[in-house]
């Protein structure tokens, strides 16, 4: 019984320790705090789908945990909810913050277009894990998903984002949308307190924070950036095929081009966690994306080999880019 006792009441002080003290996010001009503390994001993309499966599966998150721990990883930047209490509990006992993205159609199952995303809002709003909600991803490349017509995603984003705001004061709302918004977006949106910028320029992505300034006074950060680690076509020193080099080279200058300017920017996910074999062909093997080589910003080959994207690969080997991240990530 002594045992059961002294059980219940360590379980209660991990209660108290996760919910005790509400966690706040807000910004103040360009910058993001927590608990009105600067927070510069030191984050990674994550949508772990093991070997073989096409669904996002947290069986490894313990290993993924330790390993984003070495990497100094800080935050988690994912597609869509983690409807899962023991994840994000995991994530907080890791000292690991999440981005929490929702999806327009989601089959109805906390997305944007049914509304249910609120019902995940007031779920989860208390939980010490969430660092803020984003609304969609890059939807202003695909106005065929909205009749041809993108001010209709603009319409429901900018509601969305005052509905979750309504319910929940302890968290802003943000959006990824890719590359930098125009003016017109900017003003249809009013209700966007951050904006992530999913972007691609070769291995610069440092210029678009200077196009920021001209344009918004609000926070902004990188909500994609970075490089895979196959070469569609020789280029330079960096030869064909598998080139684990190419990423760790472009990756290193990335986050060089955001790392200076830090007082002006609130960070990266970098783009990703774990190569994805689910994404361009038999999820049982590695395959070769479909792009032409040149045909996209994307360092060194120009081609966004979807499957290859992982500072570490599907078996969690570390490749040559995570000790980029490592070291770049613990120096800041």
């Amino acid at each position: 019984m002594k045992k059961i006792v002294l059980f219940l009441c360590a379980l209660s002080l991990l209660t108290f320790s996760l919910h005790g003290q509400e966690t706040v996010v807000k910004t103040a001009g360009r910058k993001i705090l927590v608990n009105d503390a600067p927070y510069f994001i030191k984050g990674i993309c994550y949508h772990p789908v093991p070997k073989g499966k096409m669904k996002r599966d947290f069986t490894t998150l313990d290993q993924d945990l330790l390993l984003m721990q070495e990497a100094g990883i800080n935050t988690i930047r994912v597609y869509e909810p983690i409807d899962d209490k023991e994840v994000l509990d995991k994530l907080h006992q890791a000292g690991i913050k999440l981005i929490v993205g929702f999806g327009f159609n989601q089959g109805g199952v906390y997305d944007i277009e049914s509304g249910t995303v609120l019902d995940y809002v007031k779920k989860y709003k208390s939980h010490p894990a969430i660092l803020f909600w984003e609304l969609g991803n890059e939807y202003n490349y695909h106005p065929e998903w909205f009749g041809g017509d993108i001010n209709q995603w603009y319409t429901a984003l900018n509601t969305t984002a005052k509905a979750v705001s309504a319910i929940d004061s302890l968290h802003p709302v943000a959006t990824a949308h890719g590359e930098i918004p125009t003016e017109e977006v900017l003003k249809a949106n009013p209700n966007i307190a951050i904006w992530g910028v999913n972007v691609y320029r070769w291995d610069q992505p440092g210029s678009l924070i200077e196009e920021w300034e001209e344009r918004a006074e609000l926070p902004l950060y990188f909500s994609e950036a970075g490089a895979d680690s196959f070469m569609a076509a020789e280029k330079d020193e960096y030869q064909a095929g598998e080139n684990q080099t190419a990423q760790a080279d472009a990756t290193a200058v990335i986050l060089d081009q955001i790392f200076a300017r830090k007082d002006r920017v609130n960070g990266v996910a970098l783009f990703s966690f774990t190569d994805g074999w689910w994404k361009a062909g038999n999820p049982d093997q590695q395959d070769q994306g479909g792009w032409a080589p040149f045909s996209t910003g994307v360092p060194y080959d120009g081609a966004p080999n979807e499957e290859y994207w992982g500072i570490v690969d599907i078996d969690r080997k570390k490749k040559k880019a995570f000790f980029i991240v490592q070291k770049k990530y613990k120096n800041q």
